[in-house]
């Protein structure tokens, strides 16, 4: 998709008439949904009137241009994507144009750029120009095939050498390179190489009809990076259900591509049951075997921890990493299989802000996207998981959702788990604590009877006494520890201090304060992005809340009920006035009684060896001090 599609000649006419602006304001309504920002506006009025006189002036008049190049399965955007013949081989050739108006700046690194305008520092624009090169080829396999068809420039038209010189350090490659308003000649002669300015005009529209007709999926030597980075990193060992899961979902692999039928899959299993594990260990073996395969979640967190741990040596791995809203205009099976993770986080529609209207009129089911964009969706769910409105996803819904699309279903469901021990003692005590079966609730010592119970459960005093106690027993049996909280206190923006940006210490109780984990897209010094606050040791002294702790685990979890959920007369009960989160306030009385008591579950199921409990509530507090006994 692209905002605007002309020749050079053809836009730099609209431009210098001041209808080129607008083209993109109205274009952008219609295929975006939304308004773009008057910043956005005059960065293309200050942009792409230079670049088109320029590629005019040196005779590329009659290349195809596409504006605002939205990269497939992505919100990114390509400023500019020159399509033209190669001068050798008259082959297409396509050239990504990354555009800067900035005139000073300067690098500390190879990528990091600092700018006074931006409060923190952003990627060198021929390092980003690089990665999306990359990342189209990655993802179109007829690009793969002929990868040096593609080519990445960034052009700094208003910057001199002596404006951006250590930017100038940057080592070119074929996929990046960087050009000043000093560097005109130099860039012309780098676009003759890559684009003929004689070929026809016909071609040049061809090259760009072609570019945008695409197919796009997992390359084959993607795969082939994702199977040896995955595999190499981790020896997964499946045991039990988890080995039939994998199976089921190898044979439907195998019936799809014999047969071309389509089966879905659902593995349900509770915290720490090997979801995770078997998902990692399919998408590496099949990989490996040359098959498109994606891992999507709805969790920002969860996705950008996955794309971390699984790309951590190579970054084109972090592609395979997607979250379900980035199928809403994919084409039936372009893959071969999608592993949804998390799948309880499903909504009934991937339309935001940003869903064109175009594709917002055609938009439908969430569910129905994930089914059929691939051969073999696979859901990994847990039903108790759900703690927002609007999450939906269920075998029910699943199942519902696949005989409407004449899919066959297989469900596996994994009764052991991995996490809190191993004990099926603290998973029947959280149950019966929390209400989630009949049983009444019992105490850790009555329950926990097994003299190799390896699972620790400790009822603290204070909030105080809860932190000195994760902390020793991370200290004297080793692990990592974390504490994490009902979402009962605001959330601050950092403040800016005489030594830079700061928390706010939000989660005060009596003389005890702590900040709450830093807010997504925010940065803050010495600690760590929201997506990283349960696996950076910097997150410890931080209270983490469901966002960041869900898809997680660590050894010794503390965990903090607020006022949101309290025993009365024997009885949970639901407060939902005294919770700060925006999504969950949205909830209904009864569906907000749901959603918090799914709180609570996950967050005291984060824990590997041990889990300390306290609440802020008087009465509470006695209850969970006699079940901790």
């Amino acid at each position: 998709m692209a905002l605007v599609r002309q020749s050079v000649a053809d836009l730099l006419v609209e431009a210098r008439d001041g209808r080129l602006v607008s083209a993109l304001e109205e274009r952008a309504r219609y295929v975006l949904g939304y308004n773009v920002s008057p910043g956005e506006s005059r960065s293309w009025r200050g942009s792409l009137t230079p670049l088109l006189t320029d590629l005019a002036d040196a005779g590329f008049g009659g290349i195809e241009v596409l504006v605002e190049y939205r990269l497939p399965h992505s919100p990114k955007r390509v400023d500019v994507v020159l399509c033209g013949t190669h001068p050798k081989t008259g082959t297409a050739s396509y050239v990504l144009v990354e555009l800067k108006q900035w005139t000073r700046a300067e690098t500390v690194d190879d990528e990091l750029v600092y700018l006074d305008a931006y409060a923190n520092p952003v990627l060198h624009p021929a390092e980003q120009v690089r990665r999306y090169c990359e990342y189209l080829v990655d993802s179109t396999p007829a690009l793969a095939a002929e990868p040096a068809t593609v080519s990445g420039v960034a052009y700094l038209h208003n910057a001199s050498h002596k404006g951006v010189e250590s930017l100038l350090r940057y080592s070119p490659t074929g996929y990046g390179q960087l050009f000043t308003k000093d560097d005109k000649s130099a860039l012309f002669k780098r676009l003759r190489s890559l684009l003929d300015p004689s070929g026809e005009r016909e071609t040049a529209v061809k090259a760009g009809d072609d570019f945008l007709q695409f197919r796009h999926a997992p390359s084959k030597p993607l795969l082939t990076v994702a199977a040896k980075e995955i595999q190499d990193r981790e020896q997964f060992v499946l045991l039990d259900e988890q080995q039939v899961a994998y199976e089921l979902v190898q044979r439907a692999v195998e019936r799809a591509r014999a047969n071309s039928t389509r089966t879905v899959v659902v593995v349900l299993g509770g915290p720490g049951s090997g979801k995770s594990v078997i998902a990692l260990s399919l998408l590496g073996d099949l990989a490996r075997r040359g098959y498109g395969v994606h891992h999507a979640t709805g969790s920002s967190a969860f996705t950008n921890t996955m794309r971390k741990v699984a790309g951590h040596r190579n970054k084109r791995v972090q592609t395979l990493f997607k979250y379900f809203n980035d199928y809403i205009a994919s084409e039936p099976r372009e893959l071969d299989v999608i592993f949804c993770d998390e799948a309880h986080r499903i909504r009934e529609t991937s339309v935001n802000r940003y869903t064109r209207s175009e594709v917002r009129k055609k938009a439908g089911r969430q569910i129905n996207e994930l089914i059929r964009v691939a051969s073999v969706p696979v859901f990994l769910l847990d039903e108790n998981q759900v703690v927002r409105p609007g999450e939906m996803g269920s075998l029910e819904e699943i199942t519902a959702a696949a005989e409407a699309m004449d899919c066959k279903l297989e469900v596996v469901r994994l009764e052991g788990q991995y996490r809190c021990g191993g004990s099926a003692a603290y998973d029947e005590w959280v149950a019966r604590l929390l209400g989630l079966v009949p049983e009444k609730p019992i105490s850790w010592s009555t329950l926990a009877t097994s003299p190799d119970e390896r699972f620790t459960v400790n009822a603290a005093d204070s909030p105080t006494g809860m932190e000195s106690w994760i902390s020793a027993m991370a200290t004297s049996r080793g692990g990592t520890a974390r504490l994490s909280a009902g979402y009962c206190w605001m959330w601050s923006d950092p403040v800016l201090t005489p030594h830079g940006k700061a928390l706010v210490n939000d989660v005060k109780i009596g003389d005890w304060e702590r900040p709450w984990n830093v807010k997504p897209e925010k940065r803050v010094p010495d600690a760590p992005q929201s997506y990283y606050w349960a696996s950076d040791p910097r997150g410890f002294g931080q209270v983490g809340c469901i966002y960041t702790a869900q898809g997680f685990e660590y050894d010794w979890a503390g965990v903090i009920f607020g006022p949101d959920f309290v025993r009365r007369d024997g009885q949970w009960v639901a407060q939902k006035k005294h919770s700060h989160d925006p999504a969950a306030k949205k909830a209904t009385e009864e569906e907000y009684a749901a959603l918090v008591r799914n709180t609570y579950k996950v967050l005291l199921t984060r824990g590997l060896q041990g889990v300390s409990v306290y609440s802020t509530d008087p009465e509470t507090q006695e209850f969970l001090r006699e079940m901790g006994r």
